[in-house]
């Protein structure tokens, strides 16, 4: 789940669309809602946010490196100013990246990616189950080489069991990950509905069904 912060609804209502079309889950803030739920958030709702980004605002009380005292997803600065000074602020203010709006979601994605794959080391940027390479940057896993392509969701489920590999993830977990902690228009049940789906074709391709599930206790990547 992508956070949006900004003390304008438009911009946050705007940016929820738009990568809402990309299959990206995201949630927006104004600022005094952003620092409330910061704080007081269960640890398991903080994991499922893979961005925060923050828009121009003048009631903000969270700077970048407090929110890194919660949560380790890159904090990105979307800028309205043409200012190299006002652009080199933001980087002393603790964030990951400046983007200069307007800009694609696309590209915010791209740079989100990138980021992460700083954070970690080249060997950490896929999981191996025998034949079957999941990668963790949006790419379709594959099978010896081969692309299976599979639908956003499923491959979001896949990436975010990859990401967590050697513990187990409950659905609720799954389903803040996939379509955000704030999503009320769609059942929690849906998941298990995505990882059935998702468990056939890895079936199909591999001979094996690479996901372990434990009821009540949730699914684990059986690396």
């Amino acid at each position: 789940m992508i956070v949006i912060v900004d003390d304008r609804d438009l911009v946050t209502n705007g940016y929820n669309s738009l990568f809402g079309r990309e299959g990206v889950a995201s949630a927006g803030f104004d600022p005094g809602g952003f620092d409330d739920w910061m704080t007081s958030a269960p640890a398991d709702d903080l994991k499922s946010v893979s961005a925060i980004l923050i828009g121009e605002s003048q009631t903000a009380r969270l700077t970048p490196k407090m929110i890194r005292g919660r949560t380790t997803a890159p904090v990105i600065a979307l800028s309205e100013q043409n200012s190299l000074e006002h652009t080199l602020k933001l980087f002393e203010s603790g964030v990951d990246d400046v983007v200069r709006k307007p800009v694609h979601v696309r590209e915010i994605l791209a740079r989100i990616a990138a980021i992460r794959r700083r954070a970690s080391d080249e060997a950490e940027n896929h999981t191996d189950i025998g034949p079957l390479r999941i990668y963790l940057d949006g790419r379709d896993p594959e099978v010896e080489g081969e692309p299976l392509p599979l639908p956003r969701r499923e491959r979001r489920i896949l990436e975010y069991l990859a990401a967590n590999s050697g513990r187990r993830v409950t659905k609720s977990q799954v389903f803040n990950a996939i379509y955000g902690v704030f999503d009320e228009d769609v059942e929690e049940n849906v998941v298990e509905s995505h990882i059935s789906k998702l468990r056939k074709k890895l079936r199909a391709r591999l001979g094996f069904d690479p996901i372990d599930s434990k009821r009540f206790l949730g699914y684990r990547l059986a690396v």
